[in-house]
């Protein structure tokens, strides 16, 4: 089994801020103690770094706290690097520019919540899913009944995306004729429903849940339905299979002795 945050209203009774967002983080199913278990002999030949790529829009996976790196993908990398014996070099990445820089060979694993698509396959090579989001809309408060049954057949917007991600692949797909609003990053999309540029801003559900919690204060919540589901996955190139076998190994290892948990309880408070 793998994490989940799923956008059934069942699972998520309604509740403002933060404390809605951790009932739903409840369904994480790892089991971790430390980050310090991993430690594997330095494989021969394998002691360069390993370049991550990261793109920090997607709190509470990876972000920004001032300069710094944070977030579960980050604290994950760091794990990732000492199970290899490599030291990690975090490569802040634009989104867009994701697949290219590893196909490029700039960096050699995408962790920053990237989720499985058949489209992806073709140019990635995707470990093991580690974790199960749902597309999911931030909306204001007094809006969130228009949405209780699910979303209209025609949406009106604008509707705020991240460029390139699965929730702007998923609106261009299904609601064609809606207007878009690209947003840098889910605090723009926050900022567009705050200033009523956006009616709905949707995203991956860990990054829309963590935006409800922080802007609760400011009459942000919600919607109680998921548009998607899919899975989260790191990803190498495809001729990288010795990388991918030991990405995989980790991942099992991982969710056995304890350290998913851990790192979700460090950013999520789940289990706290």
């Amino acid at each position: 089994m793998f994490l989940s945050i799923r956008g059934i209203c069942p699972v998520f009774p309604s509740a403002g801020g933060c404390r809605v967002f951790l009932r739903a983080t409840a369904w994480l199913v790892f089991a971790f103690s430390s980050v310090g278990l991993f430690a594997a002999d330095l494989p021969p030949g394998r002691s360069e770094p390993l370049r991550v790529g990261v793109s920090p829009v997607f709190p509470p996976m990876v972000f920004k706290q001032g300069p710094e790196l944070v977030g579960v993908e980050v604290d994950m990398a760091r794990a990732l690097g000492a199970y290899l014996g490599r030291t990690v070099v975090l490569v802040e990445v634009p989104w867009k520019d994701q697949i290219a820089a590893l196909n490029d060979r700039r960096t050699d694993i995408i962790m920053s919540s990237m989720s499985v698509t058949e489209a992806r396959r073709y140019v990635l090579s995707f470990s093991q899913p580690y974790f199960v989001v749902g597309q999911m809309a931030l909306v204001r408060r007094e809006d969130k009944n228009k949405y209780f049954m699910g979303f209209p057949l025609a949406l009106k917007g604008p509707i705020g995306v991240i460029p390139a991600t699965t929730g702007e692949f998923l609106i261009q797909r299904d609601y064609p004729k809606s207007k878009r609003l690209n947003c840098k990053d889910g605090e723009a999309g926050a900022q567009a429903l705050i200033r009523k540029k956006a009616e709905l801003f949707f995203a991956d559900s860990t990054l829309i849940w963590y935006l409800a919690g922080m802007h609760a204060g400011d009459g942000l919540t919600v919607a109680p339905m998921a548009l998607s589901e899919e899975q989260l996955a790191w990803a190498v190139r495809k001729s990288d299979d010795a990388l991918l076998a030991s990405v995989n190994t980790f991942i099992t290892e991982a969710r056995q002795n304890g350290t998913f948990l851990k790192v979700f309880q460090r950013w999520t408070s789940v289990g706290n």
